[in-house]
């Protein structure tokens, strides 16, 4: 390539960049009226700067080839702060090595813009070799925290090369561009997975929602728990607490996450969380809601029946087909509720809606009945309410 082609290239990169962080979104038409999706990804791996991607020196790559690929952007904890919308991307590389990278927007819709630098997160005095999914909580106690997955070779393990430590990583900032690094936590808990703070002191002491497993793939049988600590410098956690149990045949049977840290409504605090199920075609995630007391955040008061939220059209192809996945919202002082979720762990996407819909899909929502047989009737028991409706309001509705 000729000098002048290579910089006809770089200039056409960088105006293609500026169209898409410049596109606007639209709400899809119809939606369940729970929540609005939207045409376009919020974001995706063209939305990272190219001047990530390519050495722009003609010299050194004089056919403007991809030197350091971005392979996906997802699980992204959000933040509003400083009246920007902002979310800490999960971004790979082709070389499958995750950093957190902050990327902000003016509407929490789109125009997505990536800051010129990643996060450098610093490190403990043992290294991870991976990090993602961090969930960011504005705390109480004045920092902004950011709990994530650390991974790091199983040394036990020498012979099998995925094998896995899965521990919770802490740090804390103020302006999400400087980073503490504090310990990671310590529990009773082989690994941990999932972990959340929750925003506001309970008693006095730190609350984190954890996830205890087995083994790095294996979650056992806890689910989604909860315990406390005296500080975040060394947090420690000797007893968990189960919060939210996986059950057989439901969308949560084979495994569960807490997503983002709850928001706090007049009922309580609402969560959205994770569950899989074993189908046909493999795991399937979808996300879906409960609500927990006000005063005692780890105990579940109202569980809405079923998902939340599903992968639906193109979102079900990607890296990991068939997933859905958030750990980030934000609830705005309008009332506005933006859903940051994740498919097939490849892009990212919003989905809007209020938190007096939430309230009203939690707190309406019949809880699972349990057995076919119950769903069945609890089902018809609403068909029947809904025809005697239909026959005398809407006679002029045919069915």
């Amino acid at each position: 390539m000729k000098r002048e082609e290579f910089d006809i290239r770089v200039e056409q990169m960088f105006d293609d960049h500026a169209k898409l962080i410049a596109r606007r979104n639209r709400k899809k038409q119809g939606g369940n009226g729970i929540y609005d999706r939207y045409i376009f990804p919020a974001i995706t791996r063209d939305h990272t700067p190219v001047f990530w991607r390519y050495d722009l020196n003609y010299k050194t790559n004089p056919h403007f080839m991809t030197r350091l690929g971005i392979n996906t952007t997802f699980n992204a904890g959000a933040i509003k702060l400083n009246g920007k919308y902002l979310m800490a991307v999960r971004t790979e590389g082709f070389d499958v090595k995750s950093f957190f990278a902050m990327a902000e927007s003016p509407n929490g819709i789109d125009h997505w813009r990536f800051w010129n630098h990643p996060i450098i997160m610093p490190v403990t005095d043992d290294p991870e070799m991976n990090v993602y999914d961090i969930r960011l909580t504005n705390h109480e106690d004045g920092w902004i925290y950011g709990l994530f997955c650390a991974e790091r070779k199983d040394l036990s393990l020498p012979s099998d090369s995925s094998a896995a430590l899965a521990s919770c990583g802490i740090a804390r900032t103020k302006d999400l561009k400087n980073w503490e690094r504090l310990d990671d936590l310590k529990s009773n808990a082989s690994q941990q997975r999932n972990c959340v703070l929750h925003p506001e002191f309970v008693n006095g002491r730190y609350m984190i929602y954890t996830r205890p497993q087995s083994g790095f793939i294996e979650t056992g049988d806890s689910g989604i728990s909860a315990g406390f600590c005296d500080n975040m410098e060394h947090a420690s956690i000797m007893e968990e607490l189960p919060l939210d149990a996986r059950q057989y045949h439901t969308v949560k049977e084979v495994k569960n996450g807490q997503g983002p840290a709850p928001l706090k409504c007049e009922y309580g605090w609402i969560h959205l969380a994770h569950g899989v199920r074993r189908t046909a075609a493999g795991l399937r995630y979808t996300l879906y809601l409960f609500l927990t007391s006000l005063e005692e955040p780890w105990k579940v008061i109202k569980r809405p029946s079923g998902h939340f939220l599903e992968p639906l059209d193109e979102e079900r192809v990607g890296d990991v087909s068939n997933v859905v996945f958030s750990n980030g919202w934000i609830a705005d002082e309008d009332g506005t509720v933006f859903v940051y979720y994740a498919s097939s762990d490849t892009r990212i996407h919003v989905a809007t809606t209020t938190m007096e819909k939430l309230v009203d899909y939690i707190i309406n929502t019949p809880e699972d009945a349990g057995r076919t047989q119950l769903c069945a009737l609890q089902r018809d028991n609403m068909i029947k309410k809904n025809l005697k409706i239909l026959s005398e309001k809407y006679p002029y509705i045919r069915f």
